[in-house]
């Protein structure tokens, strides 16, 4: 299993450490994963992912999955996240018409 959020993609990020006399080594910078289960409202059911916390709190700010993923771009989320967000949209439309 990669270490990689499961909706935005995010993965590690690298840089340097730097020493006292200024020796530079590589290092990684890696993503603070959780592995959480989910609740969408409009399915009526939960998904369990393994996401970064800068995810889970702006979740938390749109008030849930299906907001979330609604007010997303599609190019900014995984493969992952578009199947859940099309479901999402497929189950919401028809009650909307």
């Amino acid at each position: 299993m990669s270490r990689a959020c499961e909706i935005t993609g995010k993965k590690h990020q690298t840089g340097h450490n730097v020493s006292h006399s200024n020796i530079k080594t590589k290092r990684r910078f890696m993503v603070n994963l959780n592995s959480v289960t989910l609740f969408s409202e409009s399915l009526k059911r939960k998904f369990r992912f393994r996401i970064a916390s800068s995810t889970l709190r702006t979740i938390d700010k749109h008030g849930g999955i299906d907001q979330y993923l609604n007010n997303t771009s599609s190019r900014l989320l995984t493969d992952k996240a578009l199947k859940l967000k099309k479901q999402i949209e497929k189950n919401v439309s028809p009650k909307a018409n």
